[in-house]
């Protein structure tokens, strides 16, 4: 038997779903995101594929959305349904005997033993649909990093194989972002020091990677465009790092004391996540997004562990100084309260996520 990760990600899942639920909406651009009016603030959670053919992503505005295409039907986030869907999905996975890990709604990483992997991940494609009515597309690799990269390679409704012999032939000349774990950020202080491929990163001195991103860090990054990655596919259910909370206002922070009002409120709110969380605050997080939509972030450290309302707050006000004076007018703040502070990134963070480093 041979042993392997798939990575099993739902193809447009929220917009998928709520086909599911309207019918009529099949054939149609969809955009899932906000409360569903594209005339006020908010941004795009999902798109369907008919809608992805008018350059509409994933983050994107949805006014800029609306511009893009105006016939698309714009509908509510609906949280509580898309659990519910996921959950389906997530069984019908376990169905099948092996270890499954859940990274969020839409997608997971089964560690699998079987001598014809890619007829067994059809098995899964199938036995999903007929369960849910869901696609999914899985990538198949020698480890989650590569079972992850593939899965996008197989997109939509497909199954690909990355494994290490080919690894450098598929990645090897494509851009440092390209690798699950590093971005855009990462990426552009890498091409400052002349590394702009994946290949380069994978050859690079790790002793000079080192010097320039921390002892720990500057390997890891090299491990990565290796396609190395020793993380187990586990089924522990996932422990959040943090919680956090953002808000779009549709009418602008234009005075200090405004943003520090709404901070404040925001802050608060987040308290009351980590309360029912019961675990202390090491570490937060301030986020400030302006007109047009630029976005930067500050953080600080506490000065001990703390779940109090109060010095939460007064940590996200300490990170707000942080920031050079805000002179644009504000549409956007958010907070994160972190429970660890890990000093090193790593493989075994929810899927999509990208080390970037620097506010």
């Amino acid at each position: 038997m041979t042993l392997l990760v798939f990575h099993v990600d739902l193809d447009q899942f929220l917009a998928a779903v709520e086909v599911l639920r309207h019918p009529e909406l099949r054939g149609r651009p969809v955009v899932v995101g906000g409360d569903g009016d594209p005339t006020k603030r908010g941004v795009v959670s999902t798109s369907s594929y008919e809608a992805r053919e008018f350059g509409v992503r994933s983050g994107m505005p949805l006014r800029t959305a609306l511009k893009r295409c105006p016939d698309a039907v714009f509908l509510p986030v609906d949280a509580p349904t898309y659990l519910e869907a996921s959950g389906h999905v997530m069984d019908a996975l376990r169905s099948f005997g092996f270890v499954v890990q859940v990274m969020g709604w839409d997608e997971a990483f089964i560690a699998v033993e079987h001598d014809e992997p890619e007829g067994l991940a059809r098995e899964i494609q199938q036995r999903v649909l007929e369960r849910t009515e869901l696609w999914c597309s899985i990538g198949i690799g020698d480890n989650k990093l590569q079972a992850k990269i593939a899965s996008e390679a197989a997109k939509p409704a497909g199954v690909f194989t990355l494994r290490s012999g080919d690894w450098v032939a598929w990645m090897g000349w494509r851009p440092t972002d390209a690798v699950w774990g590093i971005g855009s950020k990462t990426a552009a202080k890498l091409a400052a020091h002349g590394i702009g491929t994946v290949i380069e990163l994978a050859t690079a001195d790790e002793q000079q990677l080192a010097s320039w991103f921390g002892p720990s860090t500057g390997p890891w990054l090299a491990r990565l465009a290796r396609g190395e990655d020793h993380s187990d596919v586990s089924a522990e259910p996932w422990v959040p790092r943090g919680v956090s909370r953002e808000h779009t206002f549709q009418r602008d922070l234009t005075t200090r004391e405004e943003i520090q009002r709404e901070l404040r409120r925001i802050a608060l709110d987040t308290a009351e996540d980590v309360r029912k969380d019961g675990r202390d605050v090491v570490r937060v997080v301030v986020k400030v997004r302006v007109v047009p939509f630029i976005t930067k972030t500050r953080g600080v450290a506490l000065g001990a562990p703390t779940a109090d309302p109060e010095g939460i707050a007064a940590g996200a006000l300490a990170a707000l100084d942080r920031f050079p004076p805000i002179e644009r007018p504000v549409r956007l703040l958010g907070l994160r309260a972190e429970f660890v502070r890990d000093e090193v990134p790593h493989g075994e963070r929810p899927a999509g996520g990208q080390l970037e480093m620097g506010g």
